[in-house]
């Protein structure tokens, strides 16, 4: 194999598949992007391409069946996978102890503070906490190069220097859901599927390298809705490692269950990727909001405040029973749910009822059977591995943990009862315009309020917003929620942030301020004035 070389901003002549590089330059690209980790990305491409675009053309099917009136439920077709006696291949040794996980962007800096933090496992974001922009794109998979041989550092503005501590936490990396795109990236003029640029060239520059290391090549995969979506990367995992001579599982896969369709095909996401599985994971925010998107035309799913959305909710403690118990019947981990909060410095009090918040939800997750738990914050790493020494004296729980009785679908899809109020309204207005803010200056993971919110939250925020104004949801206070109330909310929020930002120094009218209404607008309250007539869009 001698493909041609290659110049970022350029045009890539690879076989079997043109690929077209529509980003600018970005320092360091032309050398992490070697011509054999382009011809690699470009046979991803045309071997999986097609496949991945029929799966996501099935997608809306589960809405329609339920707009129509049926009722989600474990799909017959697959009862006899979940009859069966079968198991995940056992997990590889640095794997066994996974009690606390660090997630964050692949941001130099936060790499190091997330190996370095007492982790077991650091997972680097390219989804939800990622703004993908060509440049942090590349710097991310930059920094992970580094990372994988141990040779990356960074020096402050003040001068001080970060380096890599041993031991530190496992690496992995979560890729981009099928569903996105790499717009530059092209293929006969159409953008690429983004989990298979960032599959593709994390493993062709680091596969090799990570098993000379002792290590695997471990992923965390995102957005899954279907079990035939998790067979085709299980595809995509088999031919990697056979094109590149890799032994059979070297690839593991955690598969994050965060939406509706899936927690109904766990198990046969489970039996999907069995040779190359990690696990289950408890996506629980984005399992939130796609269980508000898929019920969004039924008039009597009106959730309430998203300060309400506790675990302790019916439907959410069905769905994390139903996680731990699928995932031990069947020999694998399974990790819980990310902790947002941020340790509060200059406020003791309110740092303690914060903490006490992660204290009950990682004491709920050890005592349900969880092998392990996300913290979005260094500074949370010695309170949740406490927790879990305490409950777990040994690696993983999958053998010892409580029978679980099982989970049945009417009770993972009851409705919340609870409370719309004026607090509510402007606190999804302040998370999402916030977050909005930093996404657009290419910042894909903000602290508001002392909580990490990344996409996965924001989504809840933005869409209670459609929901409640095109439901016209009942106010605690009295009245409904309209439309008028709501821009008047967000309204407020971007005078706020345009003040913050000219104190900040910023410049005057940079259009920053209009512009972010405007943007939230067209996907989140478009056709508000008709009830059930809107559409959610993502």
């Amino acid at each position: 194999m001698n493909p041609p070389a290659f110049r970022t901003g350029g045009v890539v002549v690879t076989a079997p598949v043109p690929l077209r590089i529509r980003g600018p330059e970005v320092d360091g690209g032309a050398e992490l992007f070697s011509a054999t980790t382009l011809y690699f990305v470009g046979e991803l491409v045309d071997r999986f391409a097609a496949r991945r675009a029929e799966l996501l053309a099935r997608r809306p099917e589960f809405h329609e069946r339920l707009r129509a009136g049926a009722r989600p439920d474990f799909p017959p077709e697959s009862r006899s996978i979940r009859d069966s006696e079968w198991r995940v291949a056992p997990p590889p040794a640095e794997l066994l102890d996974r009690r606390v996980e660090i997630t964050g962007p692949p941001e130099r800096r936060m790499i190091l503070h997330a190996l370095n933090s007492g982790a077991r496992v650091y997972m680097a974001d390219f989804e939800d906490a990622h703004a993908p922009t060509w440049a942090a794109t590349l710097r991310g998979q930059a920094n992970l190069v580094d990372a994988v041989r141990e040779r990356i550092e960074h020096r402050g503005r003040d001068g001080t220097t970060l380096t890599l501590r041993h031991p530190h936490a496992a690496l992995f990396v979560r890729p981009r859901g099928w569903h996105l795109e790499e717009r530059h990236v092209e293929r006969d003029g159409h953008p690429i599927p983004a989990s298979l640029f960032d599959f593709g060239v994390y493993f062709a520059a680091n596969a090799r390298e990570l098993v000379r290391r002792g290590h695997g090549v471990y992923l965390y995969l995102p957005k899954l809705e279907h079990a035939a979506e998790a067979e085709l990367w299980a595809e995509v995992f088999r031919w990697s490692e056979d094109r590149t001579g890799l032994p059979r599982g070297t690839i593991r896969a955690t598969a994050l269950i965060e939406t509706l369709p899936a927690v109904f095909e766990a198990e046969e996401i489970l039996y999907a990727l069995r040779t190359h599985s990690a696990g289950l994971n408890s996506g629980r925010w984005d399992y939130i909001f796609s269980f508000l998107k898929e019920f969004r035309d039924d008039p009597a799913a009106i959730f309430p405040d998203r300060a309400g959305l506790t675990m302790d909710r019916p439907f959410l403690a069905a769905y994390d029973r139903h996680l731990v118990r699928v995932a031990h019947r069947r020999g694998a981990h399974a990790i819980g749910g990310m902790a947002p909060q941020i340790p509060i410095k200059d406020d003791p009090a309110e740092n303690e009822r914060a903490m006490a918040l992660v204290r009950a939800d990682k004491e709920r997750e050890v005592a349900l059977g969880h092998d392990g738990t996300w913290v979005a914050h260094p500074g949370l790493v010695p309170l949740a591995t406490e927790i879990f020494d305490r409950g777990m004296p040994t690696p993983h729980q999958i053998d010892r943990a409580p029978a679980l009785a099982p989970v049945r679908a009417e009770e993972l899809l009851a409705i919340p009862a609870g409370a719309v109020t004026d607090v509510g309204i402007r606190t999804n207005a302040h998370v999402a315009l916030g977050y909005l803010e930093s996404w657009l200056r290419g910042i894909g993971c903000v602290p508001i309020d002392h909580r990490m919110e990344d996409a996965a939250t924001v989504e809840i925020s933005r869409t209670q917003l459609w929901q409640w104004v095109h439901r016209g949801a009942p106010l605690a206070s009295g009245g409904r929620v309209d439309l008028a109330r709501v821009r008047a909310a967000l309204g407020d929020e971007a005078d706020r942030l345009a003040a913050q930002r000219r104190a900040a120094g910023a410049p005057r009218g940079n259009g920053r301020r209009p512009r972010m209404p405007r943007v939230f607008h067209s996907p989140c309250l478009r056709d508000a004035r008709r009830p059930g007539r809107g559409r959610s869009r993502r």
